[in-house]
């Protein structure tokens, strides 16, 4: 039996090993690093970015489109849409108009008669509106339909302005409401010089003090931008003095001289009390008044005189 050599294949010489290899240095930008150290994903950040660019896209189509008109195209013809759907201006309700003409209202409001109900501007007819001297406030509404609605807060009127020969009905803050004839003047205290309108609530405050004469007023005149003279309805005129601390003081005095002696209504002309240390009338000369008019006056003169030294004695 023979025998047979198995020839094995020499194994191949081993490599030295190698030795491993330096990891190289990634250098971050200062840009990547913030990034990093901010506590939001980059993820995230991504689709931050993307909603701000598409949003500004958007803005800047919007004002493209505005400049351009089409904009204006677009609301135009939605509202000839809901006009043509029925929603159109053909009445107009005016509620709480009593004192004024109300033919002026219906000619602001029915401005936006037969037209949309989306074209009509609100804001506008309000604002046209609360050009009327007479409304004090007013609101304006759709009610669906064809009606608009137009709710009105009246001025109520306090006194009547004479400036530059005109009558002039005003409210209490002096506001100006409609011109007034003599014959049609209604029975309120007439104010009277320049700027007294704007003096009207000055002119209420000041007869607070002496609520017993302020029904006996017939008007007031404000002299010289400064102070005023009142007048009343029994002819006489009172003088008061300038600023109003002054003019209170001086007219709660009158008042309590008044009803202590009785001086309005016995022909006095004048009672000045512009001067605090000296309160002068002035009486009507002879032939003027009747002779027992007169001595009534001279009667009350007298009476004032003796309050006067009773008072500084």
């Amino acid at each position: 039996m023979s025998s047979t050599k198995i020839k094995r294949a020499k194994a191949p010489p081993r490599r030295p090993a190698r030795a491993p290899k330096k990891r190289k240095t990634i250098k971050t930008s200062r840009v990547n690093a913030l990034i990093n150290a901010l506590p939001v994903s980059p993820q995230r950040l991504q689709k931050i970015a993307n909603w701000t660019i598409g949003l500004s896209l958007a803005a800047v189509l919007g004002l493209a489109a505005h400049a351009t008109g089409v904009t204006a195209k677009v609301n135009e013809e939605w509202a000839q849409a809901v006009g043509r759907a029925g929603f159109q201006v053909k009445k107009v309700e005016v509620i709480g108009a009593d004192r004024i003409d109300r033919l002026k209202v219906y000619d602001i409001a029915l401005a936006q008669k037969d037209r949309s109900m989306a074209a009509v501007d609100i804001a506008e007819v309000r604002h046209d509106l609360m050009r009327y001297g007479w409304i004090k406030d007013a609101r304006v509404s759709r009610r669906l339909p064809d009606t608009l609605v137009v709710d009105i807060v009246e001025r109520t009127p306090a006194a009547i302005w004479q400036h530059n020969n005109r009558l002039s009905l005003i409210d209490e803050k002096g506001v100006v409401l409609e011109p007034v004839s003599v014959a049609t003047m209604p029975d309120l205290p007439l104010v009277i010089g320049p700027k007294a309108n704007q003096r009207s609530q000055d002119l209420d405050r000041l007869l607070a003090e002496a609520s017993s004469l302020k029904e006996l007023l017939a008007g007031a005149t404000w002299v010289g931008n400064r102070r005023w003279d009142l007048r009343f309805r029994s002819g006489e005129t009172l003088s008061l003095p300038e600023g109003e601390t002054e003019a209170k003081a001086a007219l709660a005095k009158f008042a309590h001289m008044d009803g202590a002696n009785r001086l309005l209504g016995r022909g006095i002309l004048r009672f000045d009390m512009r001067d605090p240390e000296r309160f002068v009338l002035r009486l009507p000369h002879e032939g003027q008044v009747a002779p027992a008019k007169l001595d009534d006056a001279r009667a009350a003169v007298d009476a004032v005189a003796t309050a006067s030294a009773a008072e500084k004695g």
